[in-house]
Parts: structure tokens; sequence; C-alpha cells
């Protein structure tokens, strides 16, 4: 077990990506787990997907007297330095950054802006802020295995080979934030996530993709004809990862670097069919679609996309090892909690 030396109690946090899917789920966290804890969510509140859901969760987030929220871009230098300079956070989580693996194909610009240019901008800040910043948490991603076919996926592999432009800027993040521990002593700690769901998820993934599509009446679009394996983790294990991971700096390494990567996944990787038909039958369950709804002529199975692999699978000996911790909520629980928000959240949002 690692030693806690980052207490939060009382500390001011800056998440940004707040108004995002994992950020709203983790400032809420820190509300309920630290004492006088502030948190400073900050957020460019974009249109990649509904803003409504953004919306919604930072009303959830305003509950909470010590929330500040500044809107703002990563990629704006004057926009970081000034949040920085005005609330001097002691954490700094770095969820916020350009994300989907199909969407960098389409769109690469997108991700050099925001997941290099302001991953810059965040580091840089955090180089300069005084007092100084005592951890700099950062969203990587799963995706940085790339063409890797050895299972699981394990820090100690080669990273070297993208599939696409998403995965390759997470891998800069890395290559990054080890030159700036290396450089100026910062203690920076990557967390490699691992197709994170659950309520108030990203609509453009696709457990909520899904749902909305069958709600619909459209086709689902499974790819590899079904022959895909996720490593499919929880928003709340992820959050209680990351949580933990906050409080805890790097140990230095051999060359005295305070650097470390996490995976954070479920250790468990599940087939997409399987997972399609669990939420199926908690569509029906819930009520969001009748029960003779023919899911048969409502699936399309296609060959591997673009940027896709066949599984992932994530290797969390090192989670176990130093925080005694590993992701372990059931598919078919977190599907049901995701469903039953789902089922309240579409009242909502189509009454809009």
């Amino acid at each position: 077990m690692k030693e806690k030396n980052v207490n939060l109690n009382g500390k001011t946090v800056l998440i940004t990506g707040a108004a995002g899917f994992i950020g709203s789920h983790l400032a809420a966290r820190l509300f309920g787990e630290f004492k006088d804890i502030k948190v400073v969510g900050f957020d460019n509140v974009n249109d990649y997907y509904d803003v409504r859901l953004k919306e919604e969760r930072l009303e959830k987030l305003s509950a909470y007297e010590n929330f500040i929220f500044v809107k703002g871009d990563i990629s704006d230098k004057a926009a970081v330095d000034e949040v920085f300079a005005k609330y001097k956070p002691a954490v700094v989580v770095n969820l916020a950054a350009q994300a989907g693996v199909r969407y960098s194909i389409e769109n690469p610009g997108a991700y050099i802006e925001a997941n290099v240019i302001g991953f810059y901008n965040i580091l840089e800040a955090c180089r300069h802020s005084d007092p100084k910043v005592e951890h700099l948490v950062y969203a990587s991603s799963s995706s940085v295995y790339g063409g890797n076919t050895k299972l699981p996926f394990s820090t100690k592999d080669q990273v070297d080979h993208p599939l696409s432009l998403y995965a390759a800027t997470k891998k800069s993040n890395e290559l990054f934030a080890y030159s700036y521990s290396n450089l100026y002593g910062m203690a920076t700690t990557g967390l490699r996530f691992f197709t994170v769901y659950g309520p108030m998820g990203r609509p453009d993934m696709a457990l909520f993709l899904f749902a909305d599509k069958l709600l619909r009446g459209e086709t689902i679009q499974i790819f590899n004809y079904g022959n895909c394996k996720r490593d499919f983790t929880y928003v709340d294990d992820i959050v209680t990862g990351v949580v933990n991971v906050m409080q805890s700096t790097p140990d230095e390494d051999e060359k005295g670097n305070r650097y470390k990567v996490y995976n954070i996944g479920n250790h468990n990787p599940e087939n997409l069919m399987d997972f399609v038909d669990i939420l199926q039958k908690e569509l029906v369950a819930h009520g969001v679609l009748p029960e003779d709804f023919d899911f048969e002529a409502h699936r399309e199975l296609l060959p591997m996309q673009p940027g896709d692999v066949e599984a992932t699978f994530a290797d969390v000996d090192d989670l176990m090892r130093d925080f005694d911790f590993k992701p372990d909520t059931d598919l078919r629980d977190g599907i049901r909690n995701f469903v039953d928000w789902y089922a309240g959240y579409v009242k909502r949002r189509d009454n809009k």
C-alpha cells in the first residue's frame, strides 16, 4: 500500500473536463469524502455531444457550496493561466480532452488542439504555479495499446503502434508528463482508462448510443461481426481509482522522476454481443422499450472499423499492489444502473 501523502481536506482541486462524464462524477465524490474541499471545474462545454447532458451534470454540481465553475478551453493558454493564478490548486486532475477514436479520423485538428496543446498548457501552468501543485493526475487511455496482441495489457508493454490519432495524442500526454517530471521535478500520474460506462455517460459511446438508436427504432451497428471484447469499467470504480491516486504521489524511480502510469480496468473482458443482450433486457425491464421489440431486426453486423481493436484487457496488478483496489462492478449491475438513470433522462431530454 502506498502512503497517502496528499491530504485533500481543505485543499483546492482543479478538474478540467468537469462537465464531462468522469469529471462530474469525480467532483461529486470529492465533496462526499473530504472536508472543506474546494473544487474548481474548468470546461469549454462544447457541442461534441448534446450540451443538455453537460448542463445537467453541472446543475447537479452547483448544489455544492464549494463548487466553482469556470467556462474555458484548455487550449487557451491565457484562460488556463488565469484559473491557476486565481485559485492556486493544490491538485490538478486533467480530464479535458477531445474524445473518440472514430471522430479523430474525421477531425484530427480537434485532437491536436485539445489533447496536445491543451495538455501542454496544463503542464506549463502546473510548472509555474505558486505555491507548487502537489500532484498532476491526468487521463490517458487504453487506446495507447493500439495493435498490441498480448493480453492482458500491461503498463510494462511497449505502446509504439497507435491505431488512431486519439491514441497517439494520449501517448504523447504520457511522454510530455515524463519530460516534465524529469526536468522540473513535477509529480505526475497518468491513468489508462478502459471503456468507461455508467449513469450520465457519453452519448457517443456504445451503451448510450445503442440505447438511443433502439429507442428511435433505428439499427445498431455492431463491428467485427460482434467478435469484440471490451474491458467495460463502471464509472464509480474509475472514480475510486482516481481518488486513490490523487492522494499518493509517485515514488521516485531510479532516475529520481516522480512519474507513474496505471491501468484502471475491470480485468474482465466481456463479449460485445453479451453486452448488447444485457442492455436490451434492461431496456425492456425498465419500460424504455416494449416487451415485443424485435431486436434482431435492429442489429447490423459489420466488419472492423479503422482504428478499432478486437479486445481490451487491463492488467491491474500495480493498482492492486499500491492501493489494494481493483474495479469489480458486475457488467449486469452497471448496465442496470445506467438504464435506471437513462429511463428518467430521456423523458427530461425529450420534453425540453
